[in-house]
């Protein structure tokens, strides 16, 4: 798993499998920030984070965390609170999921007091197919021969009102719709910071997905809601994949646009886009065919 400081308030880590991005935002209090002053900000990995946050004051272990989406293995889930105490960032207060898919579900694996939020169509996809995130996960265990300690439980889910706010310390972040992958979902904007956590989107690694549910309009509607939000991060995570500038994102935004109308008008015959035309994107490809 691979950590980086994208700000000194905003953690990412990257899953050895599925490239799946799990982000980590601290929401400082007044007396923190006056305390510590600011930070600088810029990439690096979680230890120079963790000495940004030392150079932060003592009163960098005040406000609270979320922890957003999550890696997937294991010793990876085991390591999460560890990370947390070497950049010095407070023990999660909550978990944010950006949609119902099994791999971003995973967090209270790592944290199973903390609640887990997540927006209205999620909470409505959850409680519709109980069970199913962890079907799904059991089925990739045993493809992948994964053992695991204890199975997922998601507790007590909290339904967000998307679009919205929600605060996290004395911050906020910005809640915004994100369907069409699937029919639920949303992306998480951490203003302060200029970080836009894009869920399963604007990925260079995957084609747009129209999975179980998804739906090619509401793709394109969400992109169109992305677009200003990219235009003005300066960076942007994907669910799976590296993690892009704005100009790079809106890059990606524009090749998914053009893939989806394609694909409405062409069906099979669509191009798809530079990068992604390997078999297993083929194969996803054929899937959004079969979905129209």
């Amino acid at each position: 798993m691979r950590a980086l400081a994208l700000h000194p308030d905003v953690l990412v880590l990257t899953s050895a499998v599925l490239g799946v991005n799990c982000v980590i935002v601290w929401g400082a209090v007044e007396d923190a920030v006056a305390a510590g002053g600011e930070a600088t900000q810029g990439g690096g990995e979680a230890s120079e984070a963790g000495a940004e946050a030392s150079e932060a004051g003592a009163e960098r272990t005040l406000g609270e965390t979320f922890v957003i989406d999550s890696p997937v293995l294991p010793d990876e889930l085991d390591a999460l609170p560890a990370l947390l105490a070497q950049a010095r960032f407070p023990e999660p207060s909550g978990l944010l999921a950006t949609h119902g898919d099994w791999d971003h579900l995973l967090g209270r694996l790592a944290f199973p007091g903390a609640a887990l939020g997540c927006a209205e169509s999620t909470a409505r996809r959850l409680q519709a197919s109980p069970g199913e995130a962890q079907r799904e996960l059991r089925r990739f265990d045993e493809e992948l021969l994964i053992e695991r300690p204890r199975p997922l439980a998601l507790g007590s889910v909290q339904a967000l009102p998307v679009p919205g706010r929600c605060d996290v310390g004395e911050r906020e972040l910005e809640l915004h719709p994100a369907d069409g992958h699937t029919p639920d979902g949303m992306a998480v904007l951490v203003g302060w910071a200029g970080v836009l956590v894009a869920g399963d989107y604007l990925s260079t690694l995957e084609l747009p997905t129209l999975s179980d549910g998804g739906d090619l309009d509401a793709y394109l509607a969400t992109l169109e809601r992305l677009r200003p939000l990219a235009a003005g991060a300066e960076h942007v995570v994907p669910g799976h994949g590296p993690v892009l500038d704005g100009a790079g994102a809106l890059a990606v935004l524009e090749e998914d646009v053009a893939y989806l109308l394609a694909l409405r008008q062409l069906g099979s015959e669509a191009e798809l886009p530079a990068g992604r035309r390997g078999q297993v994107q083929r194969a996803r490809h054929a899937q959004n065919v079969a979905a129209l």
